[in-house]
């Protein structure tokens, strides 16, 4: 036929209207939220994630509820008022967490140098030097984009992992966020592991948040005295390319923009037997690392998601 009949596209559904609604807010909200925060002057931004935090706190009980299980899984003598205390903290860091990742690129590099500390950088020189890249191994912690934003500025290559978040339009707002901050950016999916080979092989530094395994078919291992899984992910790279693991921490100071990165010694990858139990050995090694890490500042830990199978909703 020379002509189609005009097919009607389907009527949208009034869930799918709400839904399409919704997600345009929650774009817009991150887009104005990033605006108001670069506009700031320094002793604004120091101090507005205290009410943003109190309020998150009031309006978010299931999140509330899912931070009290994880503070006591990382401090389980946590009286009542402490672990109160704990909690609001936990919401406070996250929204600094956030105006400060929106301030990051309109930064000079002189004020994110002069505001970042940081112990045991020479592992970081050390993996690089033997030339098949290194893994940074990252649980949700502090305010780790700034010591990318720092990496970035001091000439280093990173790429990040990240989780594709939903709507695509976030994702992507996201994603040139951290690009303009000097990263390249991989989205979860078939086709990470194909990237992260090629910036391993171009001595690149590549990040992996993994203090959370998403699909929930990795590694199953003792986290905080309970099983779950973590990703497999980081084990198998380092195994396959000979790319030291270092994990690391980045936690917020009481500095005006202060953080510090605290990087751990490389994890053995030694081979003593077949691949998947080398793999489970290394999970483990990491899971104790990753525990030290977030003993160090549990109160900064921005992890609010169900993460072990006791938890409701896992």
């Amino acid at each position: 036929m020379l002509f189609r009949s005009h097919q009607p596209h389907p009527a949208v559904t009034e869930p799918q209207r709400e839904s399409g609604l919704a997600d345009a807010f929650t774009v817009g909200a991150y887009r104005l939220g990033s605006l108001a925060a670069r506009l700031m002057p320094n002793v604004v931004a120091d101090a507005i994630p205290l009410p943003i935090g109190i309020g998150a706190n009031l309006a978010g009980r299931e999140k509330r509820v899912m931070i009290e299980r994880h503070l006591r899984r990382v401090n389980p003598s946590l009286g009542p008022n402490s672990l109160r205390v704990a909690v609001q903290q936990a919401f406070d860091s996250y929204a600094r967490y956030y105006v400060e990742s929106f301030r990051l690129p309109t930064l000079p590099a002189k004020t994110v140098d002069r505001a970042f500390t940081r112990d045991g950088f020479q592992h970081i020189v050390d993996a690089l030097e033997l030339g098949n890249g290194v893994i940074f191994a990252l649980p949700h912690l502090g305010g780790w984009e700034w010591a990318g934003r720092w990496m970035t500025d001091q000439g280093y290559r990173l790429t990040v992992v990240v989780e594709a978040l939903q709507p695509p339009e976030l994702f992507e707002w996201f994603a040139n966020l951290r690009t303009s901050l000097g990263m390249t950016v991989v989205p979860t999916g078939p086709a990470a592991g194909s990237a992260v080979l090629k910036a391993l092989r171009e001595n690149q530094v590549v990040c992996l948040l993994c203090d959370r395994d998403l699909e929930r078919n990795g590694i199953d291992v003792e986290f905080f005295g309970e099983h779950t899984t973590l990703p497999a992910g980081p084990a198998t790279l380092a195994l396959r390319t000979g790319a030291p693991i270092l994990p690391v921490g980045v936690y917020f100071t009481d500095k005006v923009n202060g953080h510090h990165a605290v990087v751990r010694p490389p994890l053995s990858l030694e081979r003593r037997g077949g691949l998947r139990d080398d793999v489970a050995r290394i999970t483990q090694n990491l899971a104790h690392e990753l525990e030290f890490l977030i003993r160090r500042a549990p109160e900064q830990w921005h992890l609010f998601q169900p993460n072990w199978p006791s938890d409701p909703g896992y």
